[in-house]
């Protein structure tokens, strides 16, 4: 079971840091859609896509840079009491708020599976704006940001449980 939970971690944590670190380059996607609609607006006629394609961006940027924010400890914790307690205190705290967290990932998950497939079922949904984009492509990446945020608390849950039987899994912060 050890051997299964690290096998798992090192999977999980290895794509999860992949993709955050592609997606980390988002941002210039985000910086050049906003560009294109500022000189659009000054030097051409304003472009109606360019609001929501950025807001796009930014949804694929947070919800898939999500799991490797976790993945690195830099996702917020309220530090009054958790700073000061041993390793093994904060493995044990982190261990039951993970279960909360898969929990509430979990109906995540699940209402976000129906979002997706109702765009699918009834002929593609779309948006109600001028440019009425599909919202299939959203949906998608953010089923899947969700799904990728899952696996990685499920991945922290075994390391906690993995420092709690004495294996070095490197310093938690």
């Amino acid at each position: 079971m050890i051997a299964a939970m690290r096998a798992y971690v090192a999977v999980i944590d290895r794509c999860n840091r992949w993709i955050g670190r592609a997606v980390m380059y988002g941002i210039f996607v985000m910086m050049a859609i906003l560009m294109w609609s500022t000189i659009s607006k000054a030097f051409f006629l304003p472009s109606i896509w360019t609001l929501e394609m950025a807001q796009f961006a930014m949804v694929a940027y947070f919800i898939l840079g999500g799991p490797y924010s976790i993945q690195m400890g830099s996702n917020v914790r309220m530090d009054l009491l958790y700073g000061d307690w041993s390793d093994r205190r904060k493995a044990q705290v982190d261990a039951i708020t993970a279960l909360f967290l898969i929990v509430y990932l979990g109906v995540l998950l699940w209402g976000g599976w129906d979002s997706l497939m109702y765009s699918f079922q009834y002929g593609g949904e779309r948006s109600p704006t001028a440019w009425r984009p599909y919202l299939w492509p959203i949906k998608s990446i953010m089923v899947a940001g969700i799904a990728l945020m899952l696996l990685q608390v499920i991945s922290e849950l075994f390391k906690d449980i993995l420092r709690l039987q004495g294996e070095d899994m490197g310093e938690k912060t």
